[in-house]
């Protein structure tokens, strides 16, 4: 059973590597909301469970690249995993250490409960993966709907 789930995920990163990385849609709205972001100076860094140097190749593809100022992922060789170690991994190499100054956007809760593991505040996003059953059980302070939701959300606050 063991070599089957081997041999499955290294058919999957295969195809993955190849073309399944290029399968997937930027939301309607973000690239202004990143460009807004940037413009407004605000740091703004990925925290992604997929794995980094396919994170780091969808945003160049999709040119979301050059408004991130970092792109954390997940470790190909299993030494960062969890969310909460990609979002470690993000807080230390970018000398993080006032959580009251961070902002974590998720659609799943392992967004919410991983930024929760450092006291930093999320926002869950419906126009993602999650429910907002999903959010609301694992302890979103906020959920918006939409990108323009976001939007607004971000700059009330």
């Amino acid at each position: 059973m063991k070599k089957k789930a081997e041999e499955g995920v290294r058919l999957y990163r295969e195809y993955y590597a190849v073309k399944g990385i290029f399968e997937n849609k930027v939301y309607p709205g973000i690239t202004h909301l990143l460009k807004k972001c940037r413009e407004q100076g605000k740091k703004v860094i990925l925290a992604t469970s997929k794995p980094q140097i396919y994170a780091k190749q969808i945003l160049k593809h999709f040119e979301l690249a050059e408004y991130f100022d970092d792109i954390q992922g997940s470790s190909m060789d299993g030494s960062k995993i969890h969310k909460e170690d990609v979002i470690q991994s993000a807080l230390s190499d970018n000398q993080i250490t006032d959580m009251q100054e961070v902002l974590m956007i998720g659609d799943r809760k392992h967004d919410v409960l991983g930024s929760g593991k450092f006291g930093i505040s999320c926002v869950g996003v419906l126009y993602g993966y999650g429910s907002r059953e999903e959010l609301e059980t694992c302890g979103a302070k906020w959920i918006v709907d939409t990108v323009e939701d976001l939007e607004a959300f971000l700059e009330r606050i």
